[in-house]
């Protein structure tokens, strides 16, 4: 047995295996329960060969690992305050998070700095948004999904002649959380400022989890008396009645702070022996009190285009009270956090993804082309300008630039190829790059190199023009088609686009040609991962 084994449940190794009979290749779920695998499950056998783990089971079945996929560290969860950055006013001295929203909405770095300071910080302002009607719900949209409520889709924060919430006055609103008679609470929420004219109503935040561990630094009494204490929050006007049974302060099994839920105008009344009570009300003054420290809140003034998005399980959000002046008028918007958590990791995804393309075509792109008088990055960086030239879609030329990355990736290289061994890198390479784009890109990629083999039976003169190293592996991949095959690719989908790659791909071969930079089509592959 592998030392990679040795101290390993066998189920959890199994029940984590990826090849393709256990889980979907597209969004890796399971396809078994465990209850499906033997009641005496073992390893049958396990070998280390070329950084993997080849571990065969009792019942027949074979699964491989990469061996430092058992170094490396799962990720802590980011909702507890193990993956925050608590903080108080004085750590933003040199401004808060922002961004202008016309580079946060072209810049997938610029959007994904924007998204990990809500989930780490708690919050964001994007600048410049435009002043319009409804804006609120596109900022939303940029990252997630709107949280419709009794409020409806959106709402607007303005004086209301006949209000149902002190937000639609001008009064002064103490630090707190948004719908705490909710459960689920909103998790997230957009304030999109349309109008500020107004003499006060300035926005303040204060970081509920730096609060709330202040509380149990000082006071752990009490702090475990508002986690284990059941609230109920309550709302109710002429057309919604909520209520939610919550701590105020909520942790994990692992005792972390994980949600903060304070809104004194919305606890209705607890029902408890008078110790308790007693108990209860001593603790939720001592946290309130430490929410109003000064130190710890952090005022600021939105400005028209400003939003501000927050986290609304963390922050407590106030707002100074303000004249009648002028006008003040924001239009605010609920979302979720998961959302943008998932908005986050695929653009994360997608930028190491673009990183080890990168690296490829600097490290083993640097290398020789199957004999030919340019590097394989230069062949493929020329390919790709060819297809730009030709005025090609931008799934083409992307088709174009990665269409030999299988040379790199599959278990035999483009060197064995030259000495003999198909390679099959136009599926390697497809099959691997289907990770980030869809078959737009990948399939005139699997299929260019039997668009070689097509067009050298339907164009005789075609055959003619193939360089040496082109015509020695047309051979290795088995030659030219007969006329069967070649009308049966000609129906494919994706072949034409095939042919015009393959067309590319053969004329990519000029010693000494200026090229661009693999960086110089990031944003284009970046734009295609979208779809």
């Amino acid at each position: 047995m592998s030392d990679a084994t040795a101290s390993l449940s066998p189920y959890w190794l199994r029940d984590n295996c990826g090849c393709p009979d256990c889980r979907d290749p597209r969004n890796g779920q399971k396809y078994f329960q465990i209850t499906d695998l033997p009641a005496e499950l073992s390893i049958a056998a396990a070998t280390e060969l070329n950084g993997r783990l080849e571990v065969l089971w009792n019942d027949g079945h074979r699964s491989r690992y990469p061996l430092d996929w058992f170094t490396t560290e799962v990720e802590d969860d980011r909702r507890t305050e193990a993956g925050k950055r608590l903080w108080q006013a004085a750590d933003f001295a040199a401004g808060i998070p922002e961004a202008r929203w016309a580079d946060y909405s072209t810049d997938p770095a610029e959007q994904a700095a924007v998204l990990r300071a809500v989930q780490r910080l708690g919050f964001a302002v994007l600048r410049e948004v435009p002043i319009v009607d409804r804006q609120v719900l596109a900022v939303a949209g940029s990252f997630g999904y709107v949280r419709t409520t009794n409020y409806g889709e959106l709402f607007d924060v303005r004086i209301e002649p006949d209000p149902n919430n002190l937000a639609f006055t001008s009064a002064e609103i103490a630090p707190h959380t948004d719908n705490p008679y909710r459960d689920p609470v909103p998790t997230l929420q957009l304030l999109h400022c349309l109008e500020n004219s107004a003499t006060g109503g300035d926005s303040g935040l204060v970081d509920g989890f730096r609060a709330a561990a202040l509380l149990r630094a000082q006071a752990p009494e009490d702090f475990a008396v508002l986690t284990r204490t059941l609230v109920p929050f309550t709302f109710r006007d002429r057309s919604a009645e909520l209520h939610a049974d919550r701590p105020l302060i909520d942790v994990d099994p692992l005792g972390r702070i994980r949600e903060v839920r304070l809104n004194n105008r919305s606890i209705g009344r607890l029902q408890l022996p008078a110790t308790e009570l007693t108990a209860f009300y001593s603790a939720y003054r001592k946290f309130a009190e430490i929410t109003l420290r000064p130190a710890l809140r952090l005022d600021f003034r939105l400005a028209p285009g400003d939003c501000l998005i927050f986290d609304n399980t963390r922050l407590l959000h106030a707002r100074t009270a303000f004249e009648q002046d002028g006008r003040r008028h924001l239009q605010g918007c609920y979302a979720d956090l998961d959302s943008l958590s998932s908005t986050l990791a695929v653009l994360d995804r997608r930028a190491a993804a673009l990183d080890e393309l990168q690296t490829l075509f600097e490290v083993e792109g640097a290398g020789e082309y199957l004999g030919e008088a340019v590097t394989q990055a230069e062949h493929m960086l020329q390919a790709a300008v060819l297809a730009q030239r030709s005025g090609a879609p931008d799934h083409l030329v992307a088709a174009a630039l990665l269409h030999d990355i299988g040379h790199f990736k599959g278990v035999v290289t483009g060197r064995q190829l030259m000495l003999g061994q198909d390679n099959r890198h136009s599926d390697t390479g497809a099959d691997w790059l289907a990770q980030w784009f869809g078959p737009e890109v990948t399939e005139p990629i699997r299929l260019h190199v039997a668009a070689k083999r097509y067009l050298c039976t339907v164009e005789p003169a075609y055959r003619a023009q193939l360089s040496e190293a082109s015509e020695y592996t047309l051979r290795v991949q088995g030659g030219p088609m007969g006329a069967e095959q070649a009308a049966a690719f000609a129906e494919l989908p994706g072949a034409a686009d095939a042919v015009a790659l393959r067309r590319w791909d053969d004329q990519a071969k000029v010693a000494d040609a200026a090229t661009p930079t693999f960086a110089e089509f990031r944003e284009l592959l970046a734009g295609l991962m979208d779809h």
